[in-house]
């Protein structure tokens, strides 16, 4: 019995072993299954995360996606804006600029015109622009086209074609007056309502002769106007002089948009800016479009024909006074000969010593209007031929 009782114990004893041995190497597979996937998962984690975005992911880079695919249309309005703005401001701002003006209206037109800064000055004459030529070859000068247009009530010098202009009323629209129109000593001038001078210096200055004359005879451009306020005027832009009578600054302002959009003349900074300001006064103000054109000869408001009687009363009561200044030295002689654009030689149909290259030199010197029969009076400066120079 002893033998069986140690088989009995020695089978015990295999079978623990046996237990113990199993628990062994399911304790070392369960290990070694532990280690390698440890070792396998973060490849695994990765390719996931790059083959198979999650949906969260998906939406929160499909907008970057489509930032970077967009159309050149939309790239350009989504990029930075030539100010340095993000793409929405800028398409605003371009919104402001263009979609805020109503098409059609000064503005808008204003806003099609090229900015930069004021050319300089040189190779100016205003002898350029040929102003009072008979440009639309009429028979008349322009002067006394635009006086045709511009007066009320006009009467017409006998003899001249139906051209001369010798009275009249004017609605003075700079003013906002309305008088009557006195030749001497003369008190109606013509303004180029975009000044030559400007316009030189805004893109004129590289303009063929014909459309320099055609500038400078242009009924869009002329306005009748009052002679004082004209040459307060000088060759000031929107910035720098504005018409008296507010209620017309709208329009006038609309008009000389109108002209340097014609012309593709450019405006300074400064200048677009104070157009702006008179138009947000009226911000639908239409484009200027008015018929401006002036009447054919002998037409006209009310025109009536008379001989001209300014030039009887001037020739009794302007000769005794020029016989002073001749002898004295003094008045249109003297200051004529110190002008730089005058002299004292005798020119073609000139009267007397005194000769003044154009009327700016005369009304430098003082001297206009020049009458036939006085110092200084010479056919150039008289184009209508009425008597009266530089009237």
């Amino acid at each position: 019995m002893p033998f069986f009782a140690f088989l009995n114990h020695a089978t015990k004893r295999l079978r623990a072993g046996l237990v113990f041995a199993l628990i062994a190497v399911l304790g070392l597979a369960l290990l070694s299954a532990c280690a390698e996937d440890s070792d396998v998962e973060p490849g695994a984690s990765d390719a996931s995360q790059g083959s198979e975005s999650s949906p969260a992911a998906d939406e929160t880079t499909a907008p970057a996606a489509e930032a970077e695919t967009t159309a050149p249309g939309q790239d350009n309005q989504r990029g930075k804006g030539e100010d340095g703005k993000d793409g929405d401001d800028a398409e605003e701002t371009e919104q402001g600029r263009a979609g805020g003006s109503t098409p059609g209206t000064a503005l808008a037109m204003l806003e099609e015109l090229k900015v930069k800064g004021r050319a300089p000055k040189t190779g100016y004459d205003a002898d350029l622009f040929k102003w009072r030529s008979d440009a639309d070859h009429n028979g008349c000068d322009t002067r006394n086209d635009v006086l045709r247009r511009d007066l009320r009530d006009i009467t017409i010098k006998v003899g001249t074609k139906g051209c001369v202009v010798i009275a009249g009323e004017l609605n003075d629209k700079y003013k906002g007056e309305t008088y009557a129109f006195d030749r001497d000593p003369n008190n109606i001038d013509v303004d180029h309502i975009i000044a030559r001078s400007n316009a030189w210096q805004t893109g004129a200055a590289k303009f063929d002769e014909d459309t320099l004359k055609e500038f400078g005879n242009d009924p869009l451009n002329l306005l009748a106007v009052s002679s004082s306020l004209n040459r307060q005027k000088g060759d000031g832009d929107a910035a720098t002089w504005l018409p008296p009578a507010k209620s017309y600054r709208c329009e006038y302002v609309a008009r000389q948009i109108a002209i340097k959009h014609k012309y593709d003349l450019w405006v300074v900074k400064a200048e677009k800016s104070a157009m702006k300001r008179v138009l947000s006064t009226c911000s639908n103000r239409p484009a200027f479009t008015k018929d401006v054109a002036w009447p054919e000869p002998g037409e006209g408001d009310n025109v009536k024909t008379a001989e001209d009687a300014s030039k009887k009363k001037a020739s009794s009561s302007k000769k005794p006074s020029s016989k002073r200044k001749s002898s004295s030295g003094s008045g249109a002689n003297s200051a004529g000969s110190s002008s730089r654009s005058s002299g004292t030689r005798s020119g073609s149909g000139s009267s007397g010593s005194v000769y003044f290259k154009n009327c700016t030199a005369a009304r430098d010197a003082g001297a206009a209007p020049v009458h036939r029969g006085e110092p200084g009076y010479a056919s150039h400066l008289d184009r209508d031929g009425d008597g009266v120079g530089c009237e």
